[in-house]
């Protein structure tokens, strides 16, 4: 087995697959991409790729970053590739529950209760308050500040707990 030649579909499969690890690592944002330790060069690579517009000249730059990712170690990039992935992934969601929550509490000001009911921390009161605000924000057709707030609010509940 380990003495056994590599077909060519399989180094193909490799490359291709080292490739989209690194139209992976294009697609980042700033500070994830700051997370990943990365070569030099293969930084560059990705850096130069985020600049190029054009399709064909983007797909090139793909392949060379392709190439430099043969002489590294895929398997820690990958892995914190795949975890910024999965706190994106959990952000997202996290994000999606708060406004969620929020619109509940919006359309139904009583299911204020259910939510001190499943967060006994929480401040009533101040939840009260705030989702009042929003709704006479909303029928004043005023600023959303109390709207915000109630999501800020929402949000670092949900973090607490």
């Amino acid at each position: 087995m380990a003495g056994e030649p590599v077909s060519k579909t399989q180094r193909k499969k490799q490359v291709a697959g080292l490739q989209d690890l690194g139209a992976g690592l294009v697609a980042l944002s700033e500070d994830q991409l700051a997370r990943i330790e990365l070569p030099e060069r293969l930084r560059d690579a990705v850096m130069e790729a985020r600049r190029i517009t054009a399709f064909e000249a983007k797909r090139r730059q793909l392949q060379y970053i392709g190439k430099l990712m043969r002489s590294v170690e895929a398997g820690p990039i990958r892995a914190a590739l795949d975890a910024a992935l999965a706190r994106s992934r959990g952000d997202t969601a996290a994000h999606k529950r708060t406004e969620t929550l929020r619109e509940r509490l919006l359309a139904d000001p009583e299911a204020v209760g259910e939510l001190l009911a499943e967060y006994p921390g929480a401040d009533g009161r101040r939840l009260r308050a705030l989702v009042r605000a929003a709704l006479h924000e909303r029928t004043e057709n005023r600023p959303p500040r109390s709207y915000r707030a109630l999501y800020q609010a929402l949000r670092i509940l949900i973090e607490k707990s």
